[in-house]
């Protein structure tokens, strides 16, 4: 029997958070359909992760780095922090899903990954979930 060529082979990998915990907690969100939206830092894309792009199908991983689901980029922009709307902020899926939640715990979160300003320029995506992986099926699990 031949086996299927892997459709995500070249797809971008990436993981929530910035702790295995924390991605895994933020992956729960995803699964369960309350995260459909995610923002970063404009200064961070490019070295590690390249920038979304609507369309796009990212594999997200696990706080163990395995392979866990496929989301796809249906929006993609730029804006200030201070500019992040409550809609967004529901849509991040966090907290109790208040506006004050997502800033808190995004103020915190930019504080200690490179600093934070009111100003700073962040890149607001919002996605679907399309696939979800076996996580026990090592066939899945990047090298």
């Amino acid at each position: 029997m031949i086996a299927a060529a892997d459709p995500y082979a070249d797809a971008v990998s990436f993981a929530f958070g910035d702790s295995p915990e924390l991605a895994d907690e933020l992956l729960a969100l995803v699964l369960s359909g309350r995260k459909t939206a995610t923002c970063g830092a404009l200064r961070d894309y490019g070295v590690a992760e390249p920038m979304p792009v609507v369309g796009r199908r990212d594999v997200v991983l696990d706080g163990q780095g395995r392979r866990a689901a496929v989301i796809e980029t249906v929006e993609a922009i730029q804006r200030r922090f201070d500019e992040v709307d409550a809609a967004f902020a529901r849509d991040e899926g966090e907290g109790d899903l208040s506006h004050e939640y997502w800033r808190k715990a995004h103020e915190a979160y930019f504080a200690r990954n490179g600093g934070f300003s009111p100003d700073m320029i962040l890149v607001c995506e919002r996605f679907r979930l399309v696939e979800v992986f076996d996580r026990n099926d090592t066939k899945r699990v990047n090298p």
